[in-house]
């Protein structure tokens, strides 16, 4: 398709190209109209002076230069009044349109953003510092929003239309998104993206956010080192895949590892890696490969360790078997609101999956408390404030009951005059946790009978 088409098919109106007015700005503000005014003059001819030319295979300076210089070439013609600065403004905003996320990129280059929630076309939430609030940013129409949301989904093979009106995908630098479009989404298309930081998270961090103290995230250094199985629990938005991150960075460089995620998003610092991705079935509804065969497929790539993006379904009970059956250090998250719900969750993915259907219920919380080392739970306060709130370790059963003890724990106390909430990280008497037989097979027993001790001190 010709530029020209694909311009008059993305911007419906020439008030497309106004993506950054403020949405407070009134209708009859003279800078304002006067700016739609100019693009409203300029539009048609910018076409056809470009009509000739195939944007899609230019870089982003490439196809800015390409429009700057036509609309220069118009407004010359015209004896148009046109600043520097309004060139390039112009350039950008068609380019946004025709290459990027149109009005998004603005909130996608704002590292401070964490997420972004697109409610139809004239509705734009962010997430800043842990609380949401309302983005001046606007699309022009629905049918602009639905065009955005096609062009994410195309760039990692993926669809979005009316017989696929749900999607999951992600951006170039990494960041999830999830498509939901009418006639599921009243409201007109819905896009949520979850921003990918550029900066790596480390545990160093996370103590510097007050997210876990520095005798704490010495204890998840040496569960990462010792190859504890890890599952990370917590709710939308707590840090679970960030902690996750962190956790990984723990893994020495001689391991091989296998991930499996949905979209990818995890940023190993490891240089044998293999990461895995789940597919949608097609159009015919055929030809989907879901989290559950991916595990299965992972126990045939010889893995030192498995990292499960979020655990879900059926692959749950893959993963036990797999940390049951030699590849300890493996990790996952999942939705839950603390330690214990977590295996309680996990209990239920077993029993409702195939594999798990047949098996006793003591068979199975048998296999989790024989599996599973530690639980993390990562919870997201109502100041705004992510934190790690429990480290607890499995240690075992009795009768029919899953045994956990809780080494570290987050005490709230109050808030103060900014109306952030006040807390500690405690011990809990516990100096010589279940896996210090682990510990002390990688001769890391010493450190982690000093952590300990420095835990419970406070």
């Amino acid at each position: 398709m010709g530029f020209a088409k694909r311009l008059k098919k993305q911007i419906p109106a020439d008030e497309a190209l106004l993506q950054e007015a403020p949405s407070s700005a009134s209708s009859d503000d003279p800078a304002r109209k006067a700016w739609i005014d100019l693009k409203s003059q300029l539009r048609n001819e910018l076409v056809d002076i470009l009509d000739a030319g195939d944007l899609s295979e230019d870089t982003r300076e490439q196809a800015f230069n390409k429009i700057k210089s036509a609309v220069i070439v118009i407004a010359g013609q015209r004896d148009l009044e046109i600043s520097p600065h309004d060139y390039d403004r112009l350039a950008n905003e068609l380019v946004d349109e025709i290459k990027g996320l149109g009005p998004l990129e603005a909130l996608i280059a704002r590292d401070d953003i964490a997420d972004i929630m697109v409610n139809g076309h004239d509705k734009v939430y962010i997430e800043v510092g842990g609380k949401v609030e309302l983005s001046p940013i606007k699309f022009a129409s629905d049918e602009q929003l639905l065009q955005i949301c096609q062009r994410i989904v195309r760039m990692v093979g993926r669809r979005v239309d009316e017989s696929s009106p749900i999607c999951d995908a992600r951006l170039l630098d990494g960041s999830r998104v999830n498509v939901i479009i009418p006639p599921l989404a009243i409201n007109g298309p819905t896009l949520t993206i979850r921003k990918f930081r550029k900066d790596k998270l480390t545990i160093h961090d996370l103590v510097k956010f007050r997210s876990i103290t520095p005798d704490a995230a010495r204890l998840l250094q040496l569960i990462g080192r010792v190859r504890c199985n890890v599952l990370i629990s917590g709710g939308t938005g707590s840090g679970k895949t960030t902690l996750l991150n962190c956790l990984t960075a723990f893994i020495t460089h001689d391991e091989r590892v296998v991930t499996c995620e949905d979209a990818a998003e995890l940023q190993l610092q490891q240089d044998h890696v293999v990461s895995l991705e789940t597919r949608p079935p097609n159009i015919e509804g055929g030809g989907q490969v879901s989290m559950a065969d991916r595990v299965k497929n992972c126990l045939r790539m010889r893995p030192d360790r498995i990292i499960v993006g979020e655990v879900r379904g059926g692959e749950a009970f893959d993963l036990l078997q797999a940390m049951n059956t030699g590849h300890d250090g493996s990790m996952g998250t999942l939705h839950a609101n603390n330690t214990r719900q977590a295996l309680s969750r996990l209990e239920s993915m077993i029993i409702a999956s195939p594999a798990g259907s047949a098996l006793p219920l003591r068979a199975i919380r048998e296999m989790i408390s024989s599996s599973v080392d530690i639980v993390v739970q990562a919870s997201r306060l109502n100041d705004g404030r992510r934190v790690i709130t429990a480290i607890s370790e499995v240690t075992g059963m009795e009768e029919d009951v899953i045994v956990t003890q809780d080494l570290v724990k987050f005490q709230s106390q109050g808030r103060d005059e900014n109306n952030k909430i006040i807390g500690h990280h405690l011990g809990t008497a516990i100096t010589t946790p279940n896996f210090m037989n682990r510990a002390q097979q990688y001769g890391l027993g010493d450190q982690l009978l000093e952590v300990m001790t420095a835990i419970n001190s406070i």
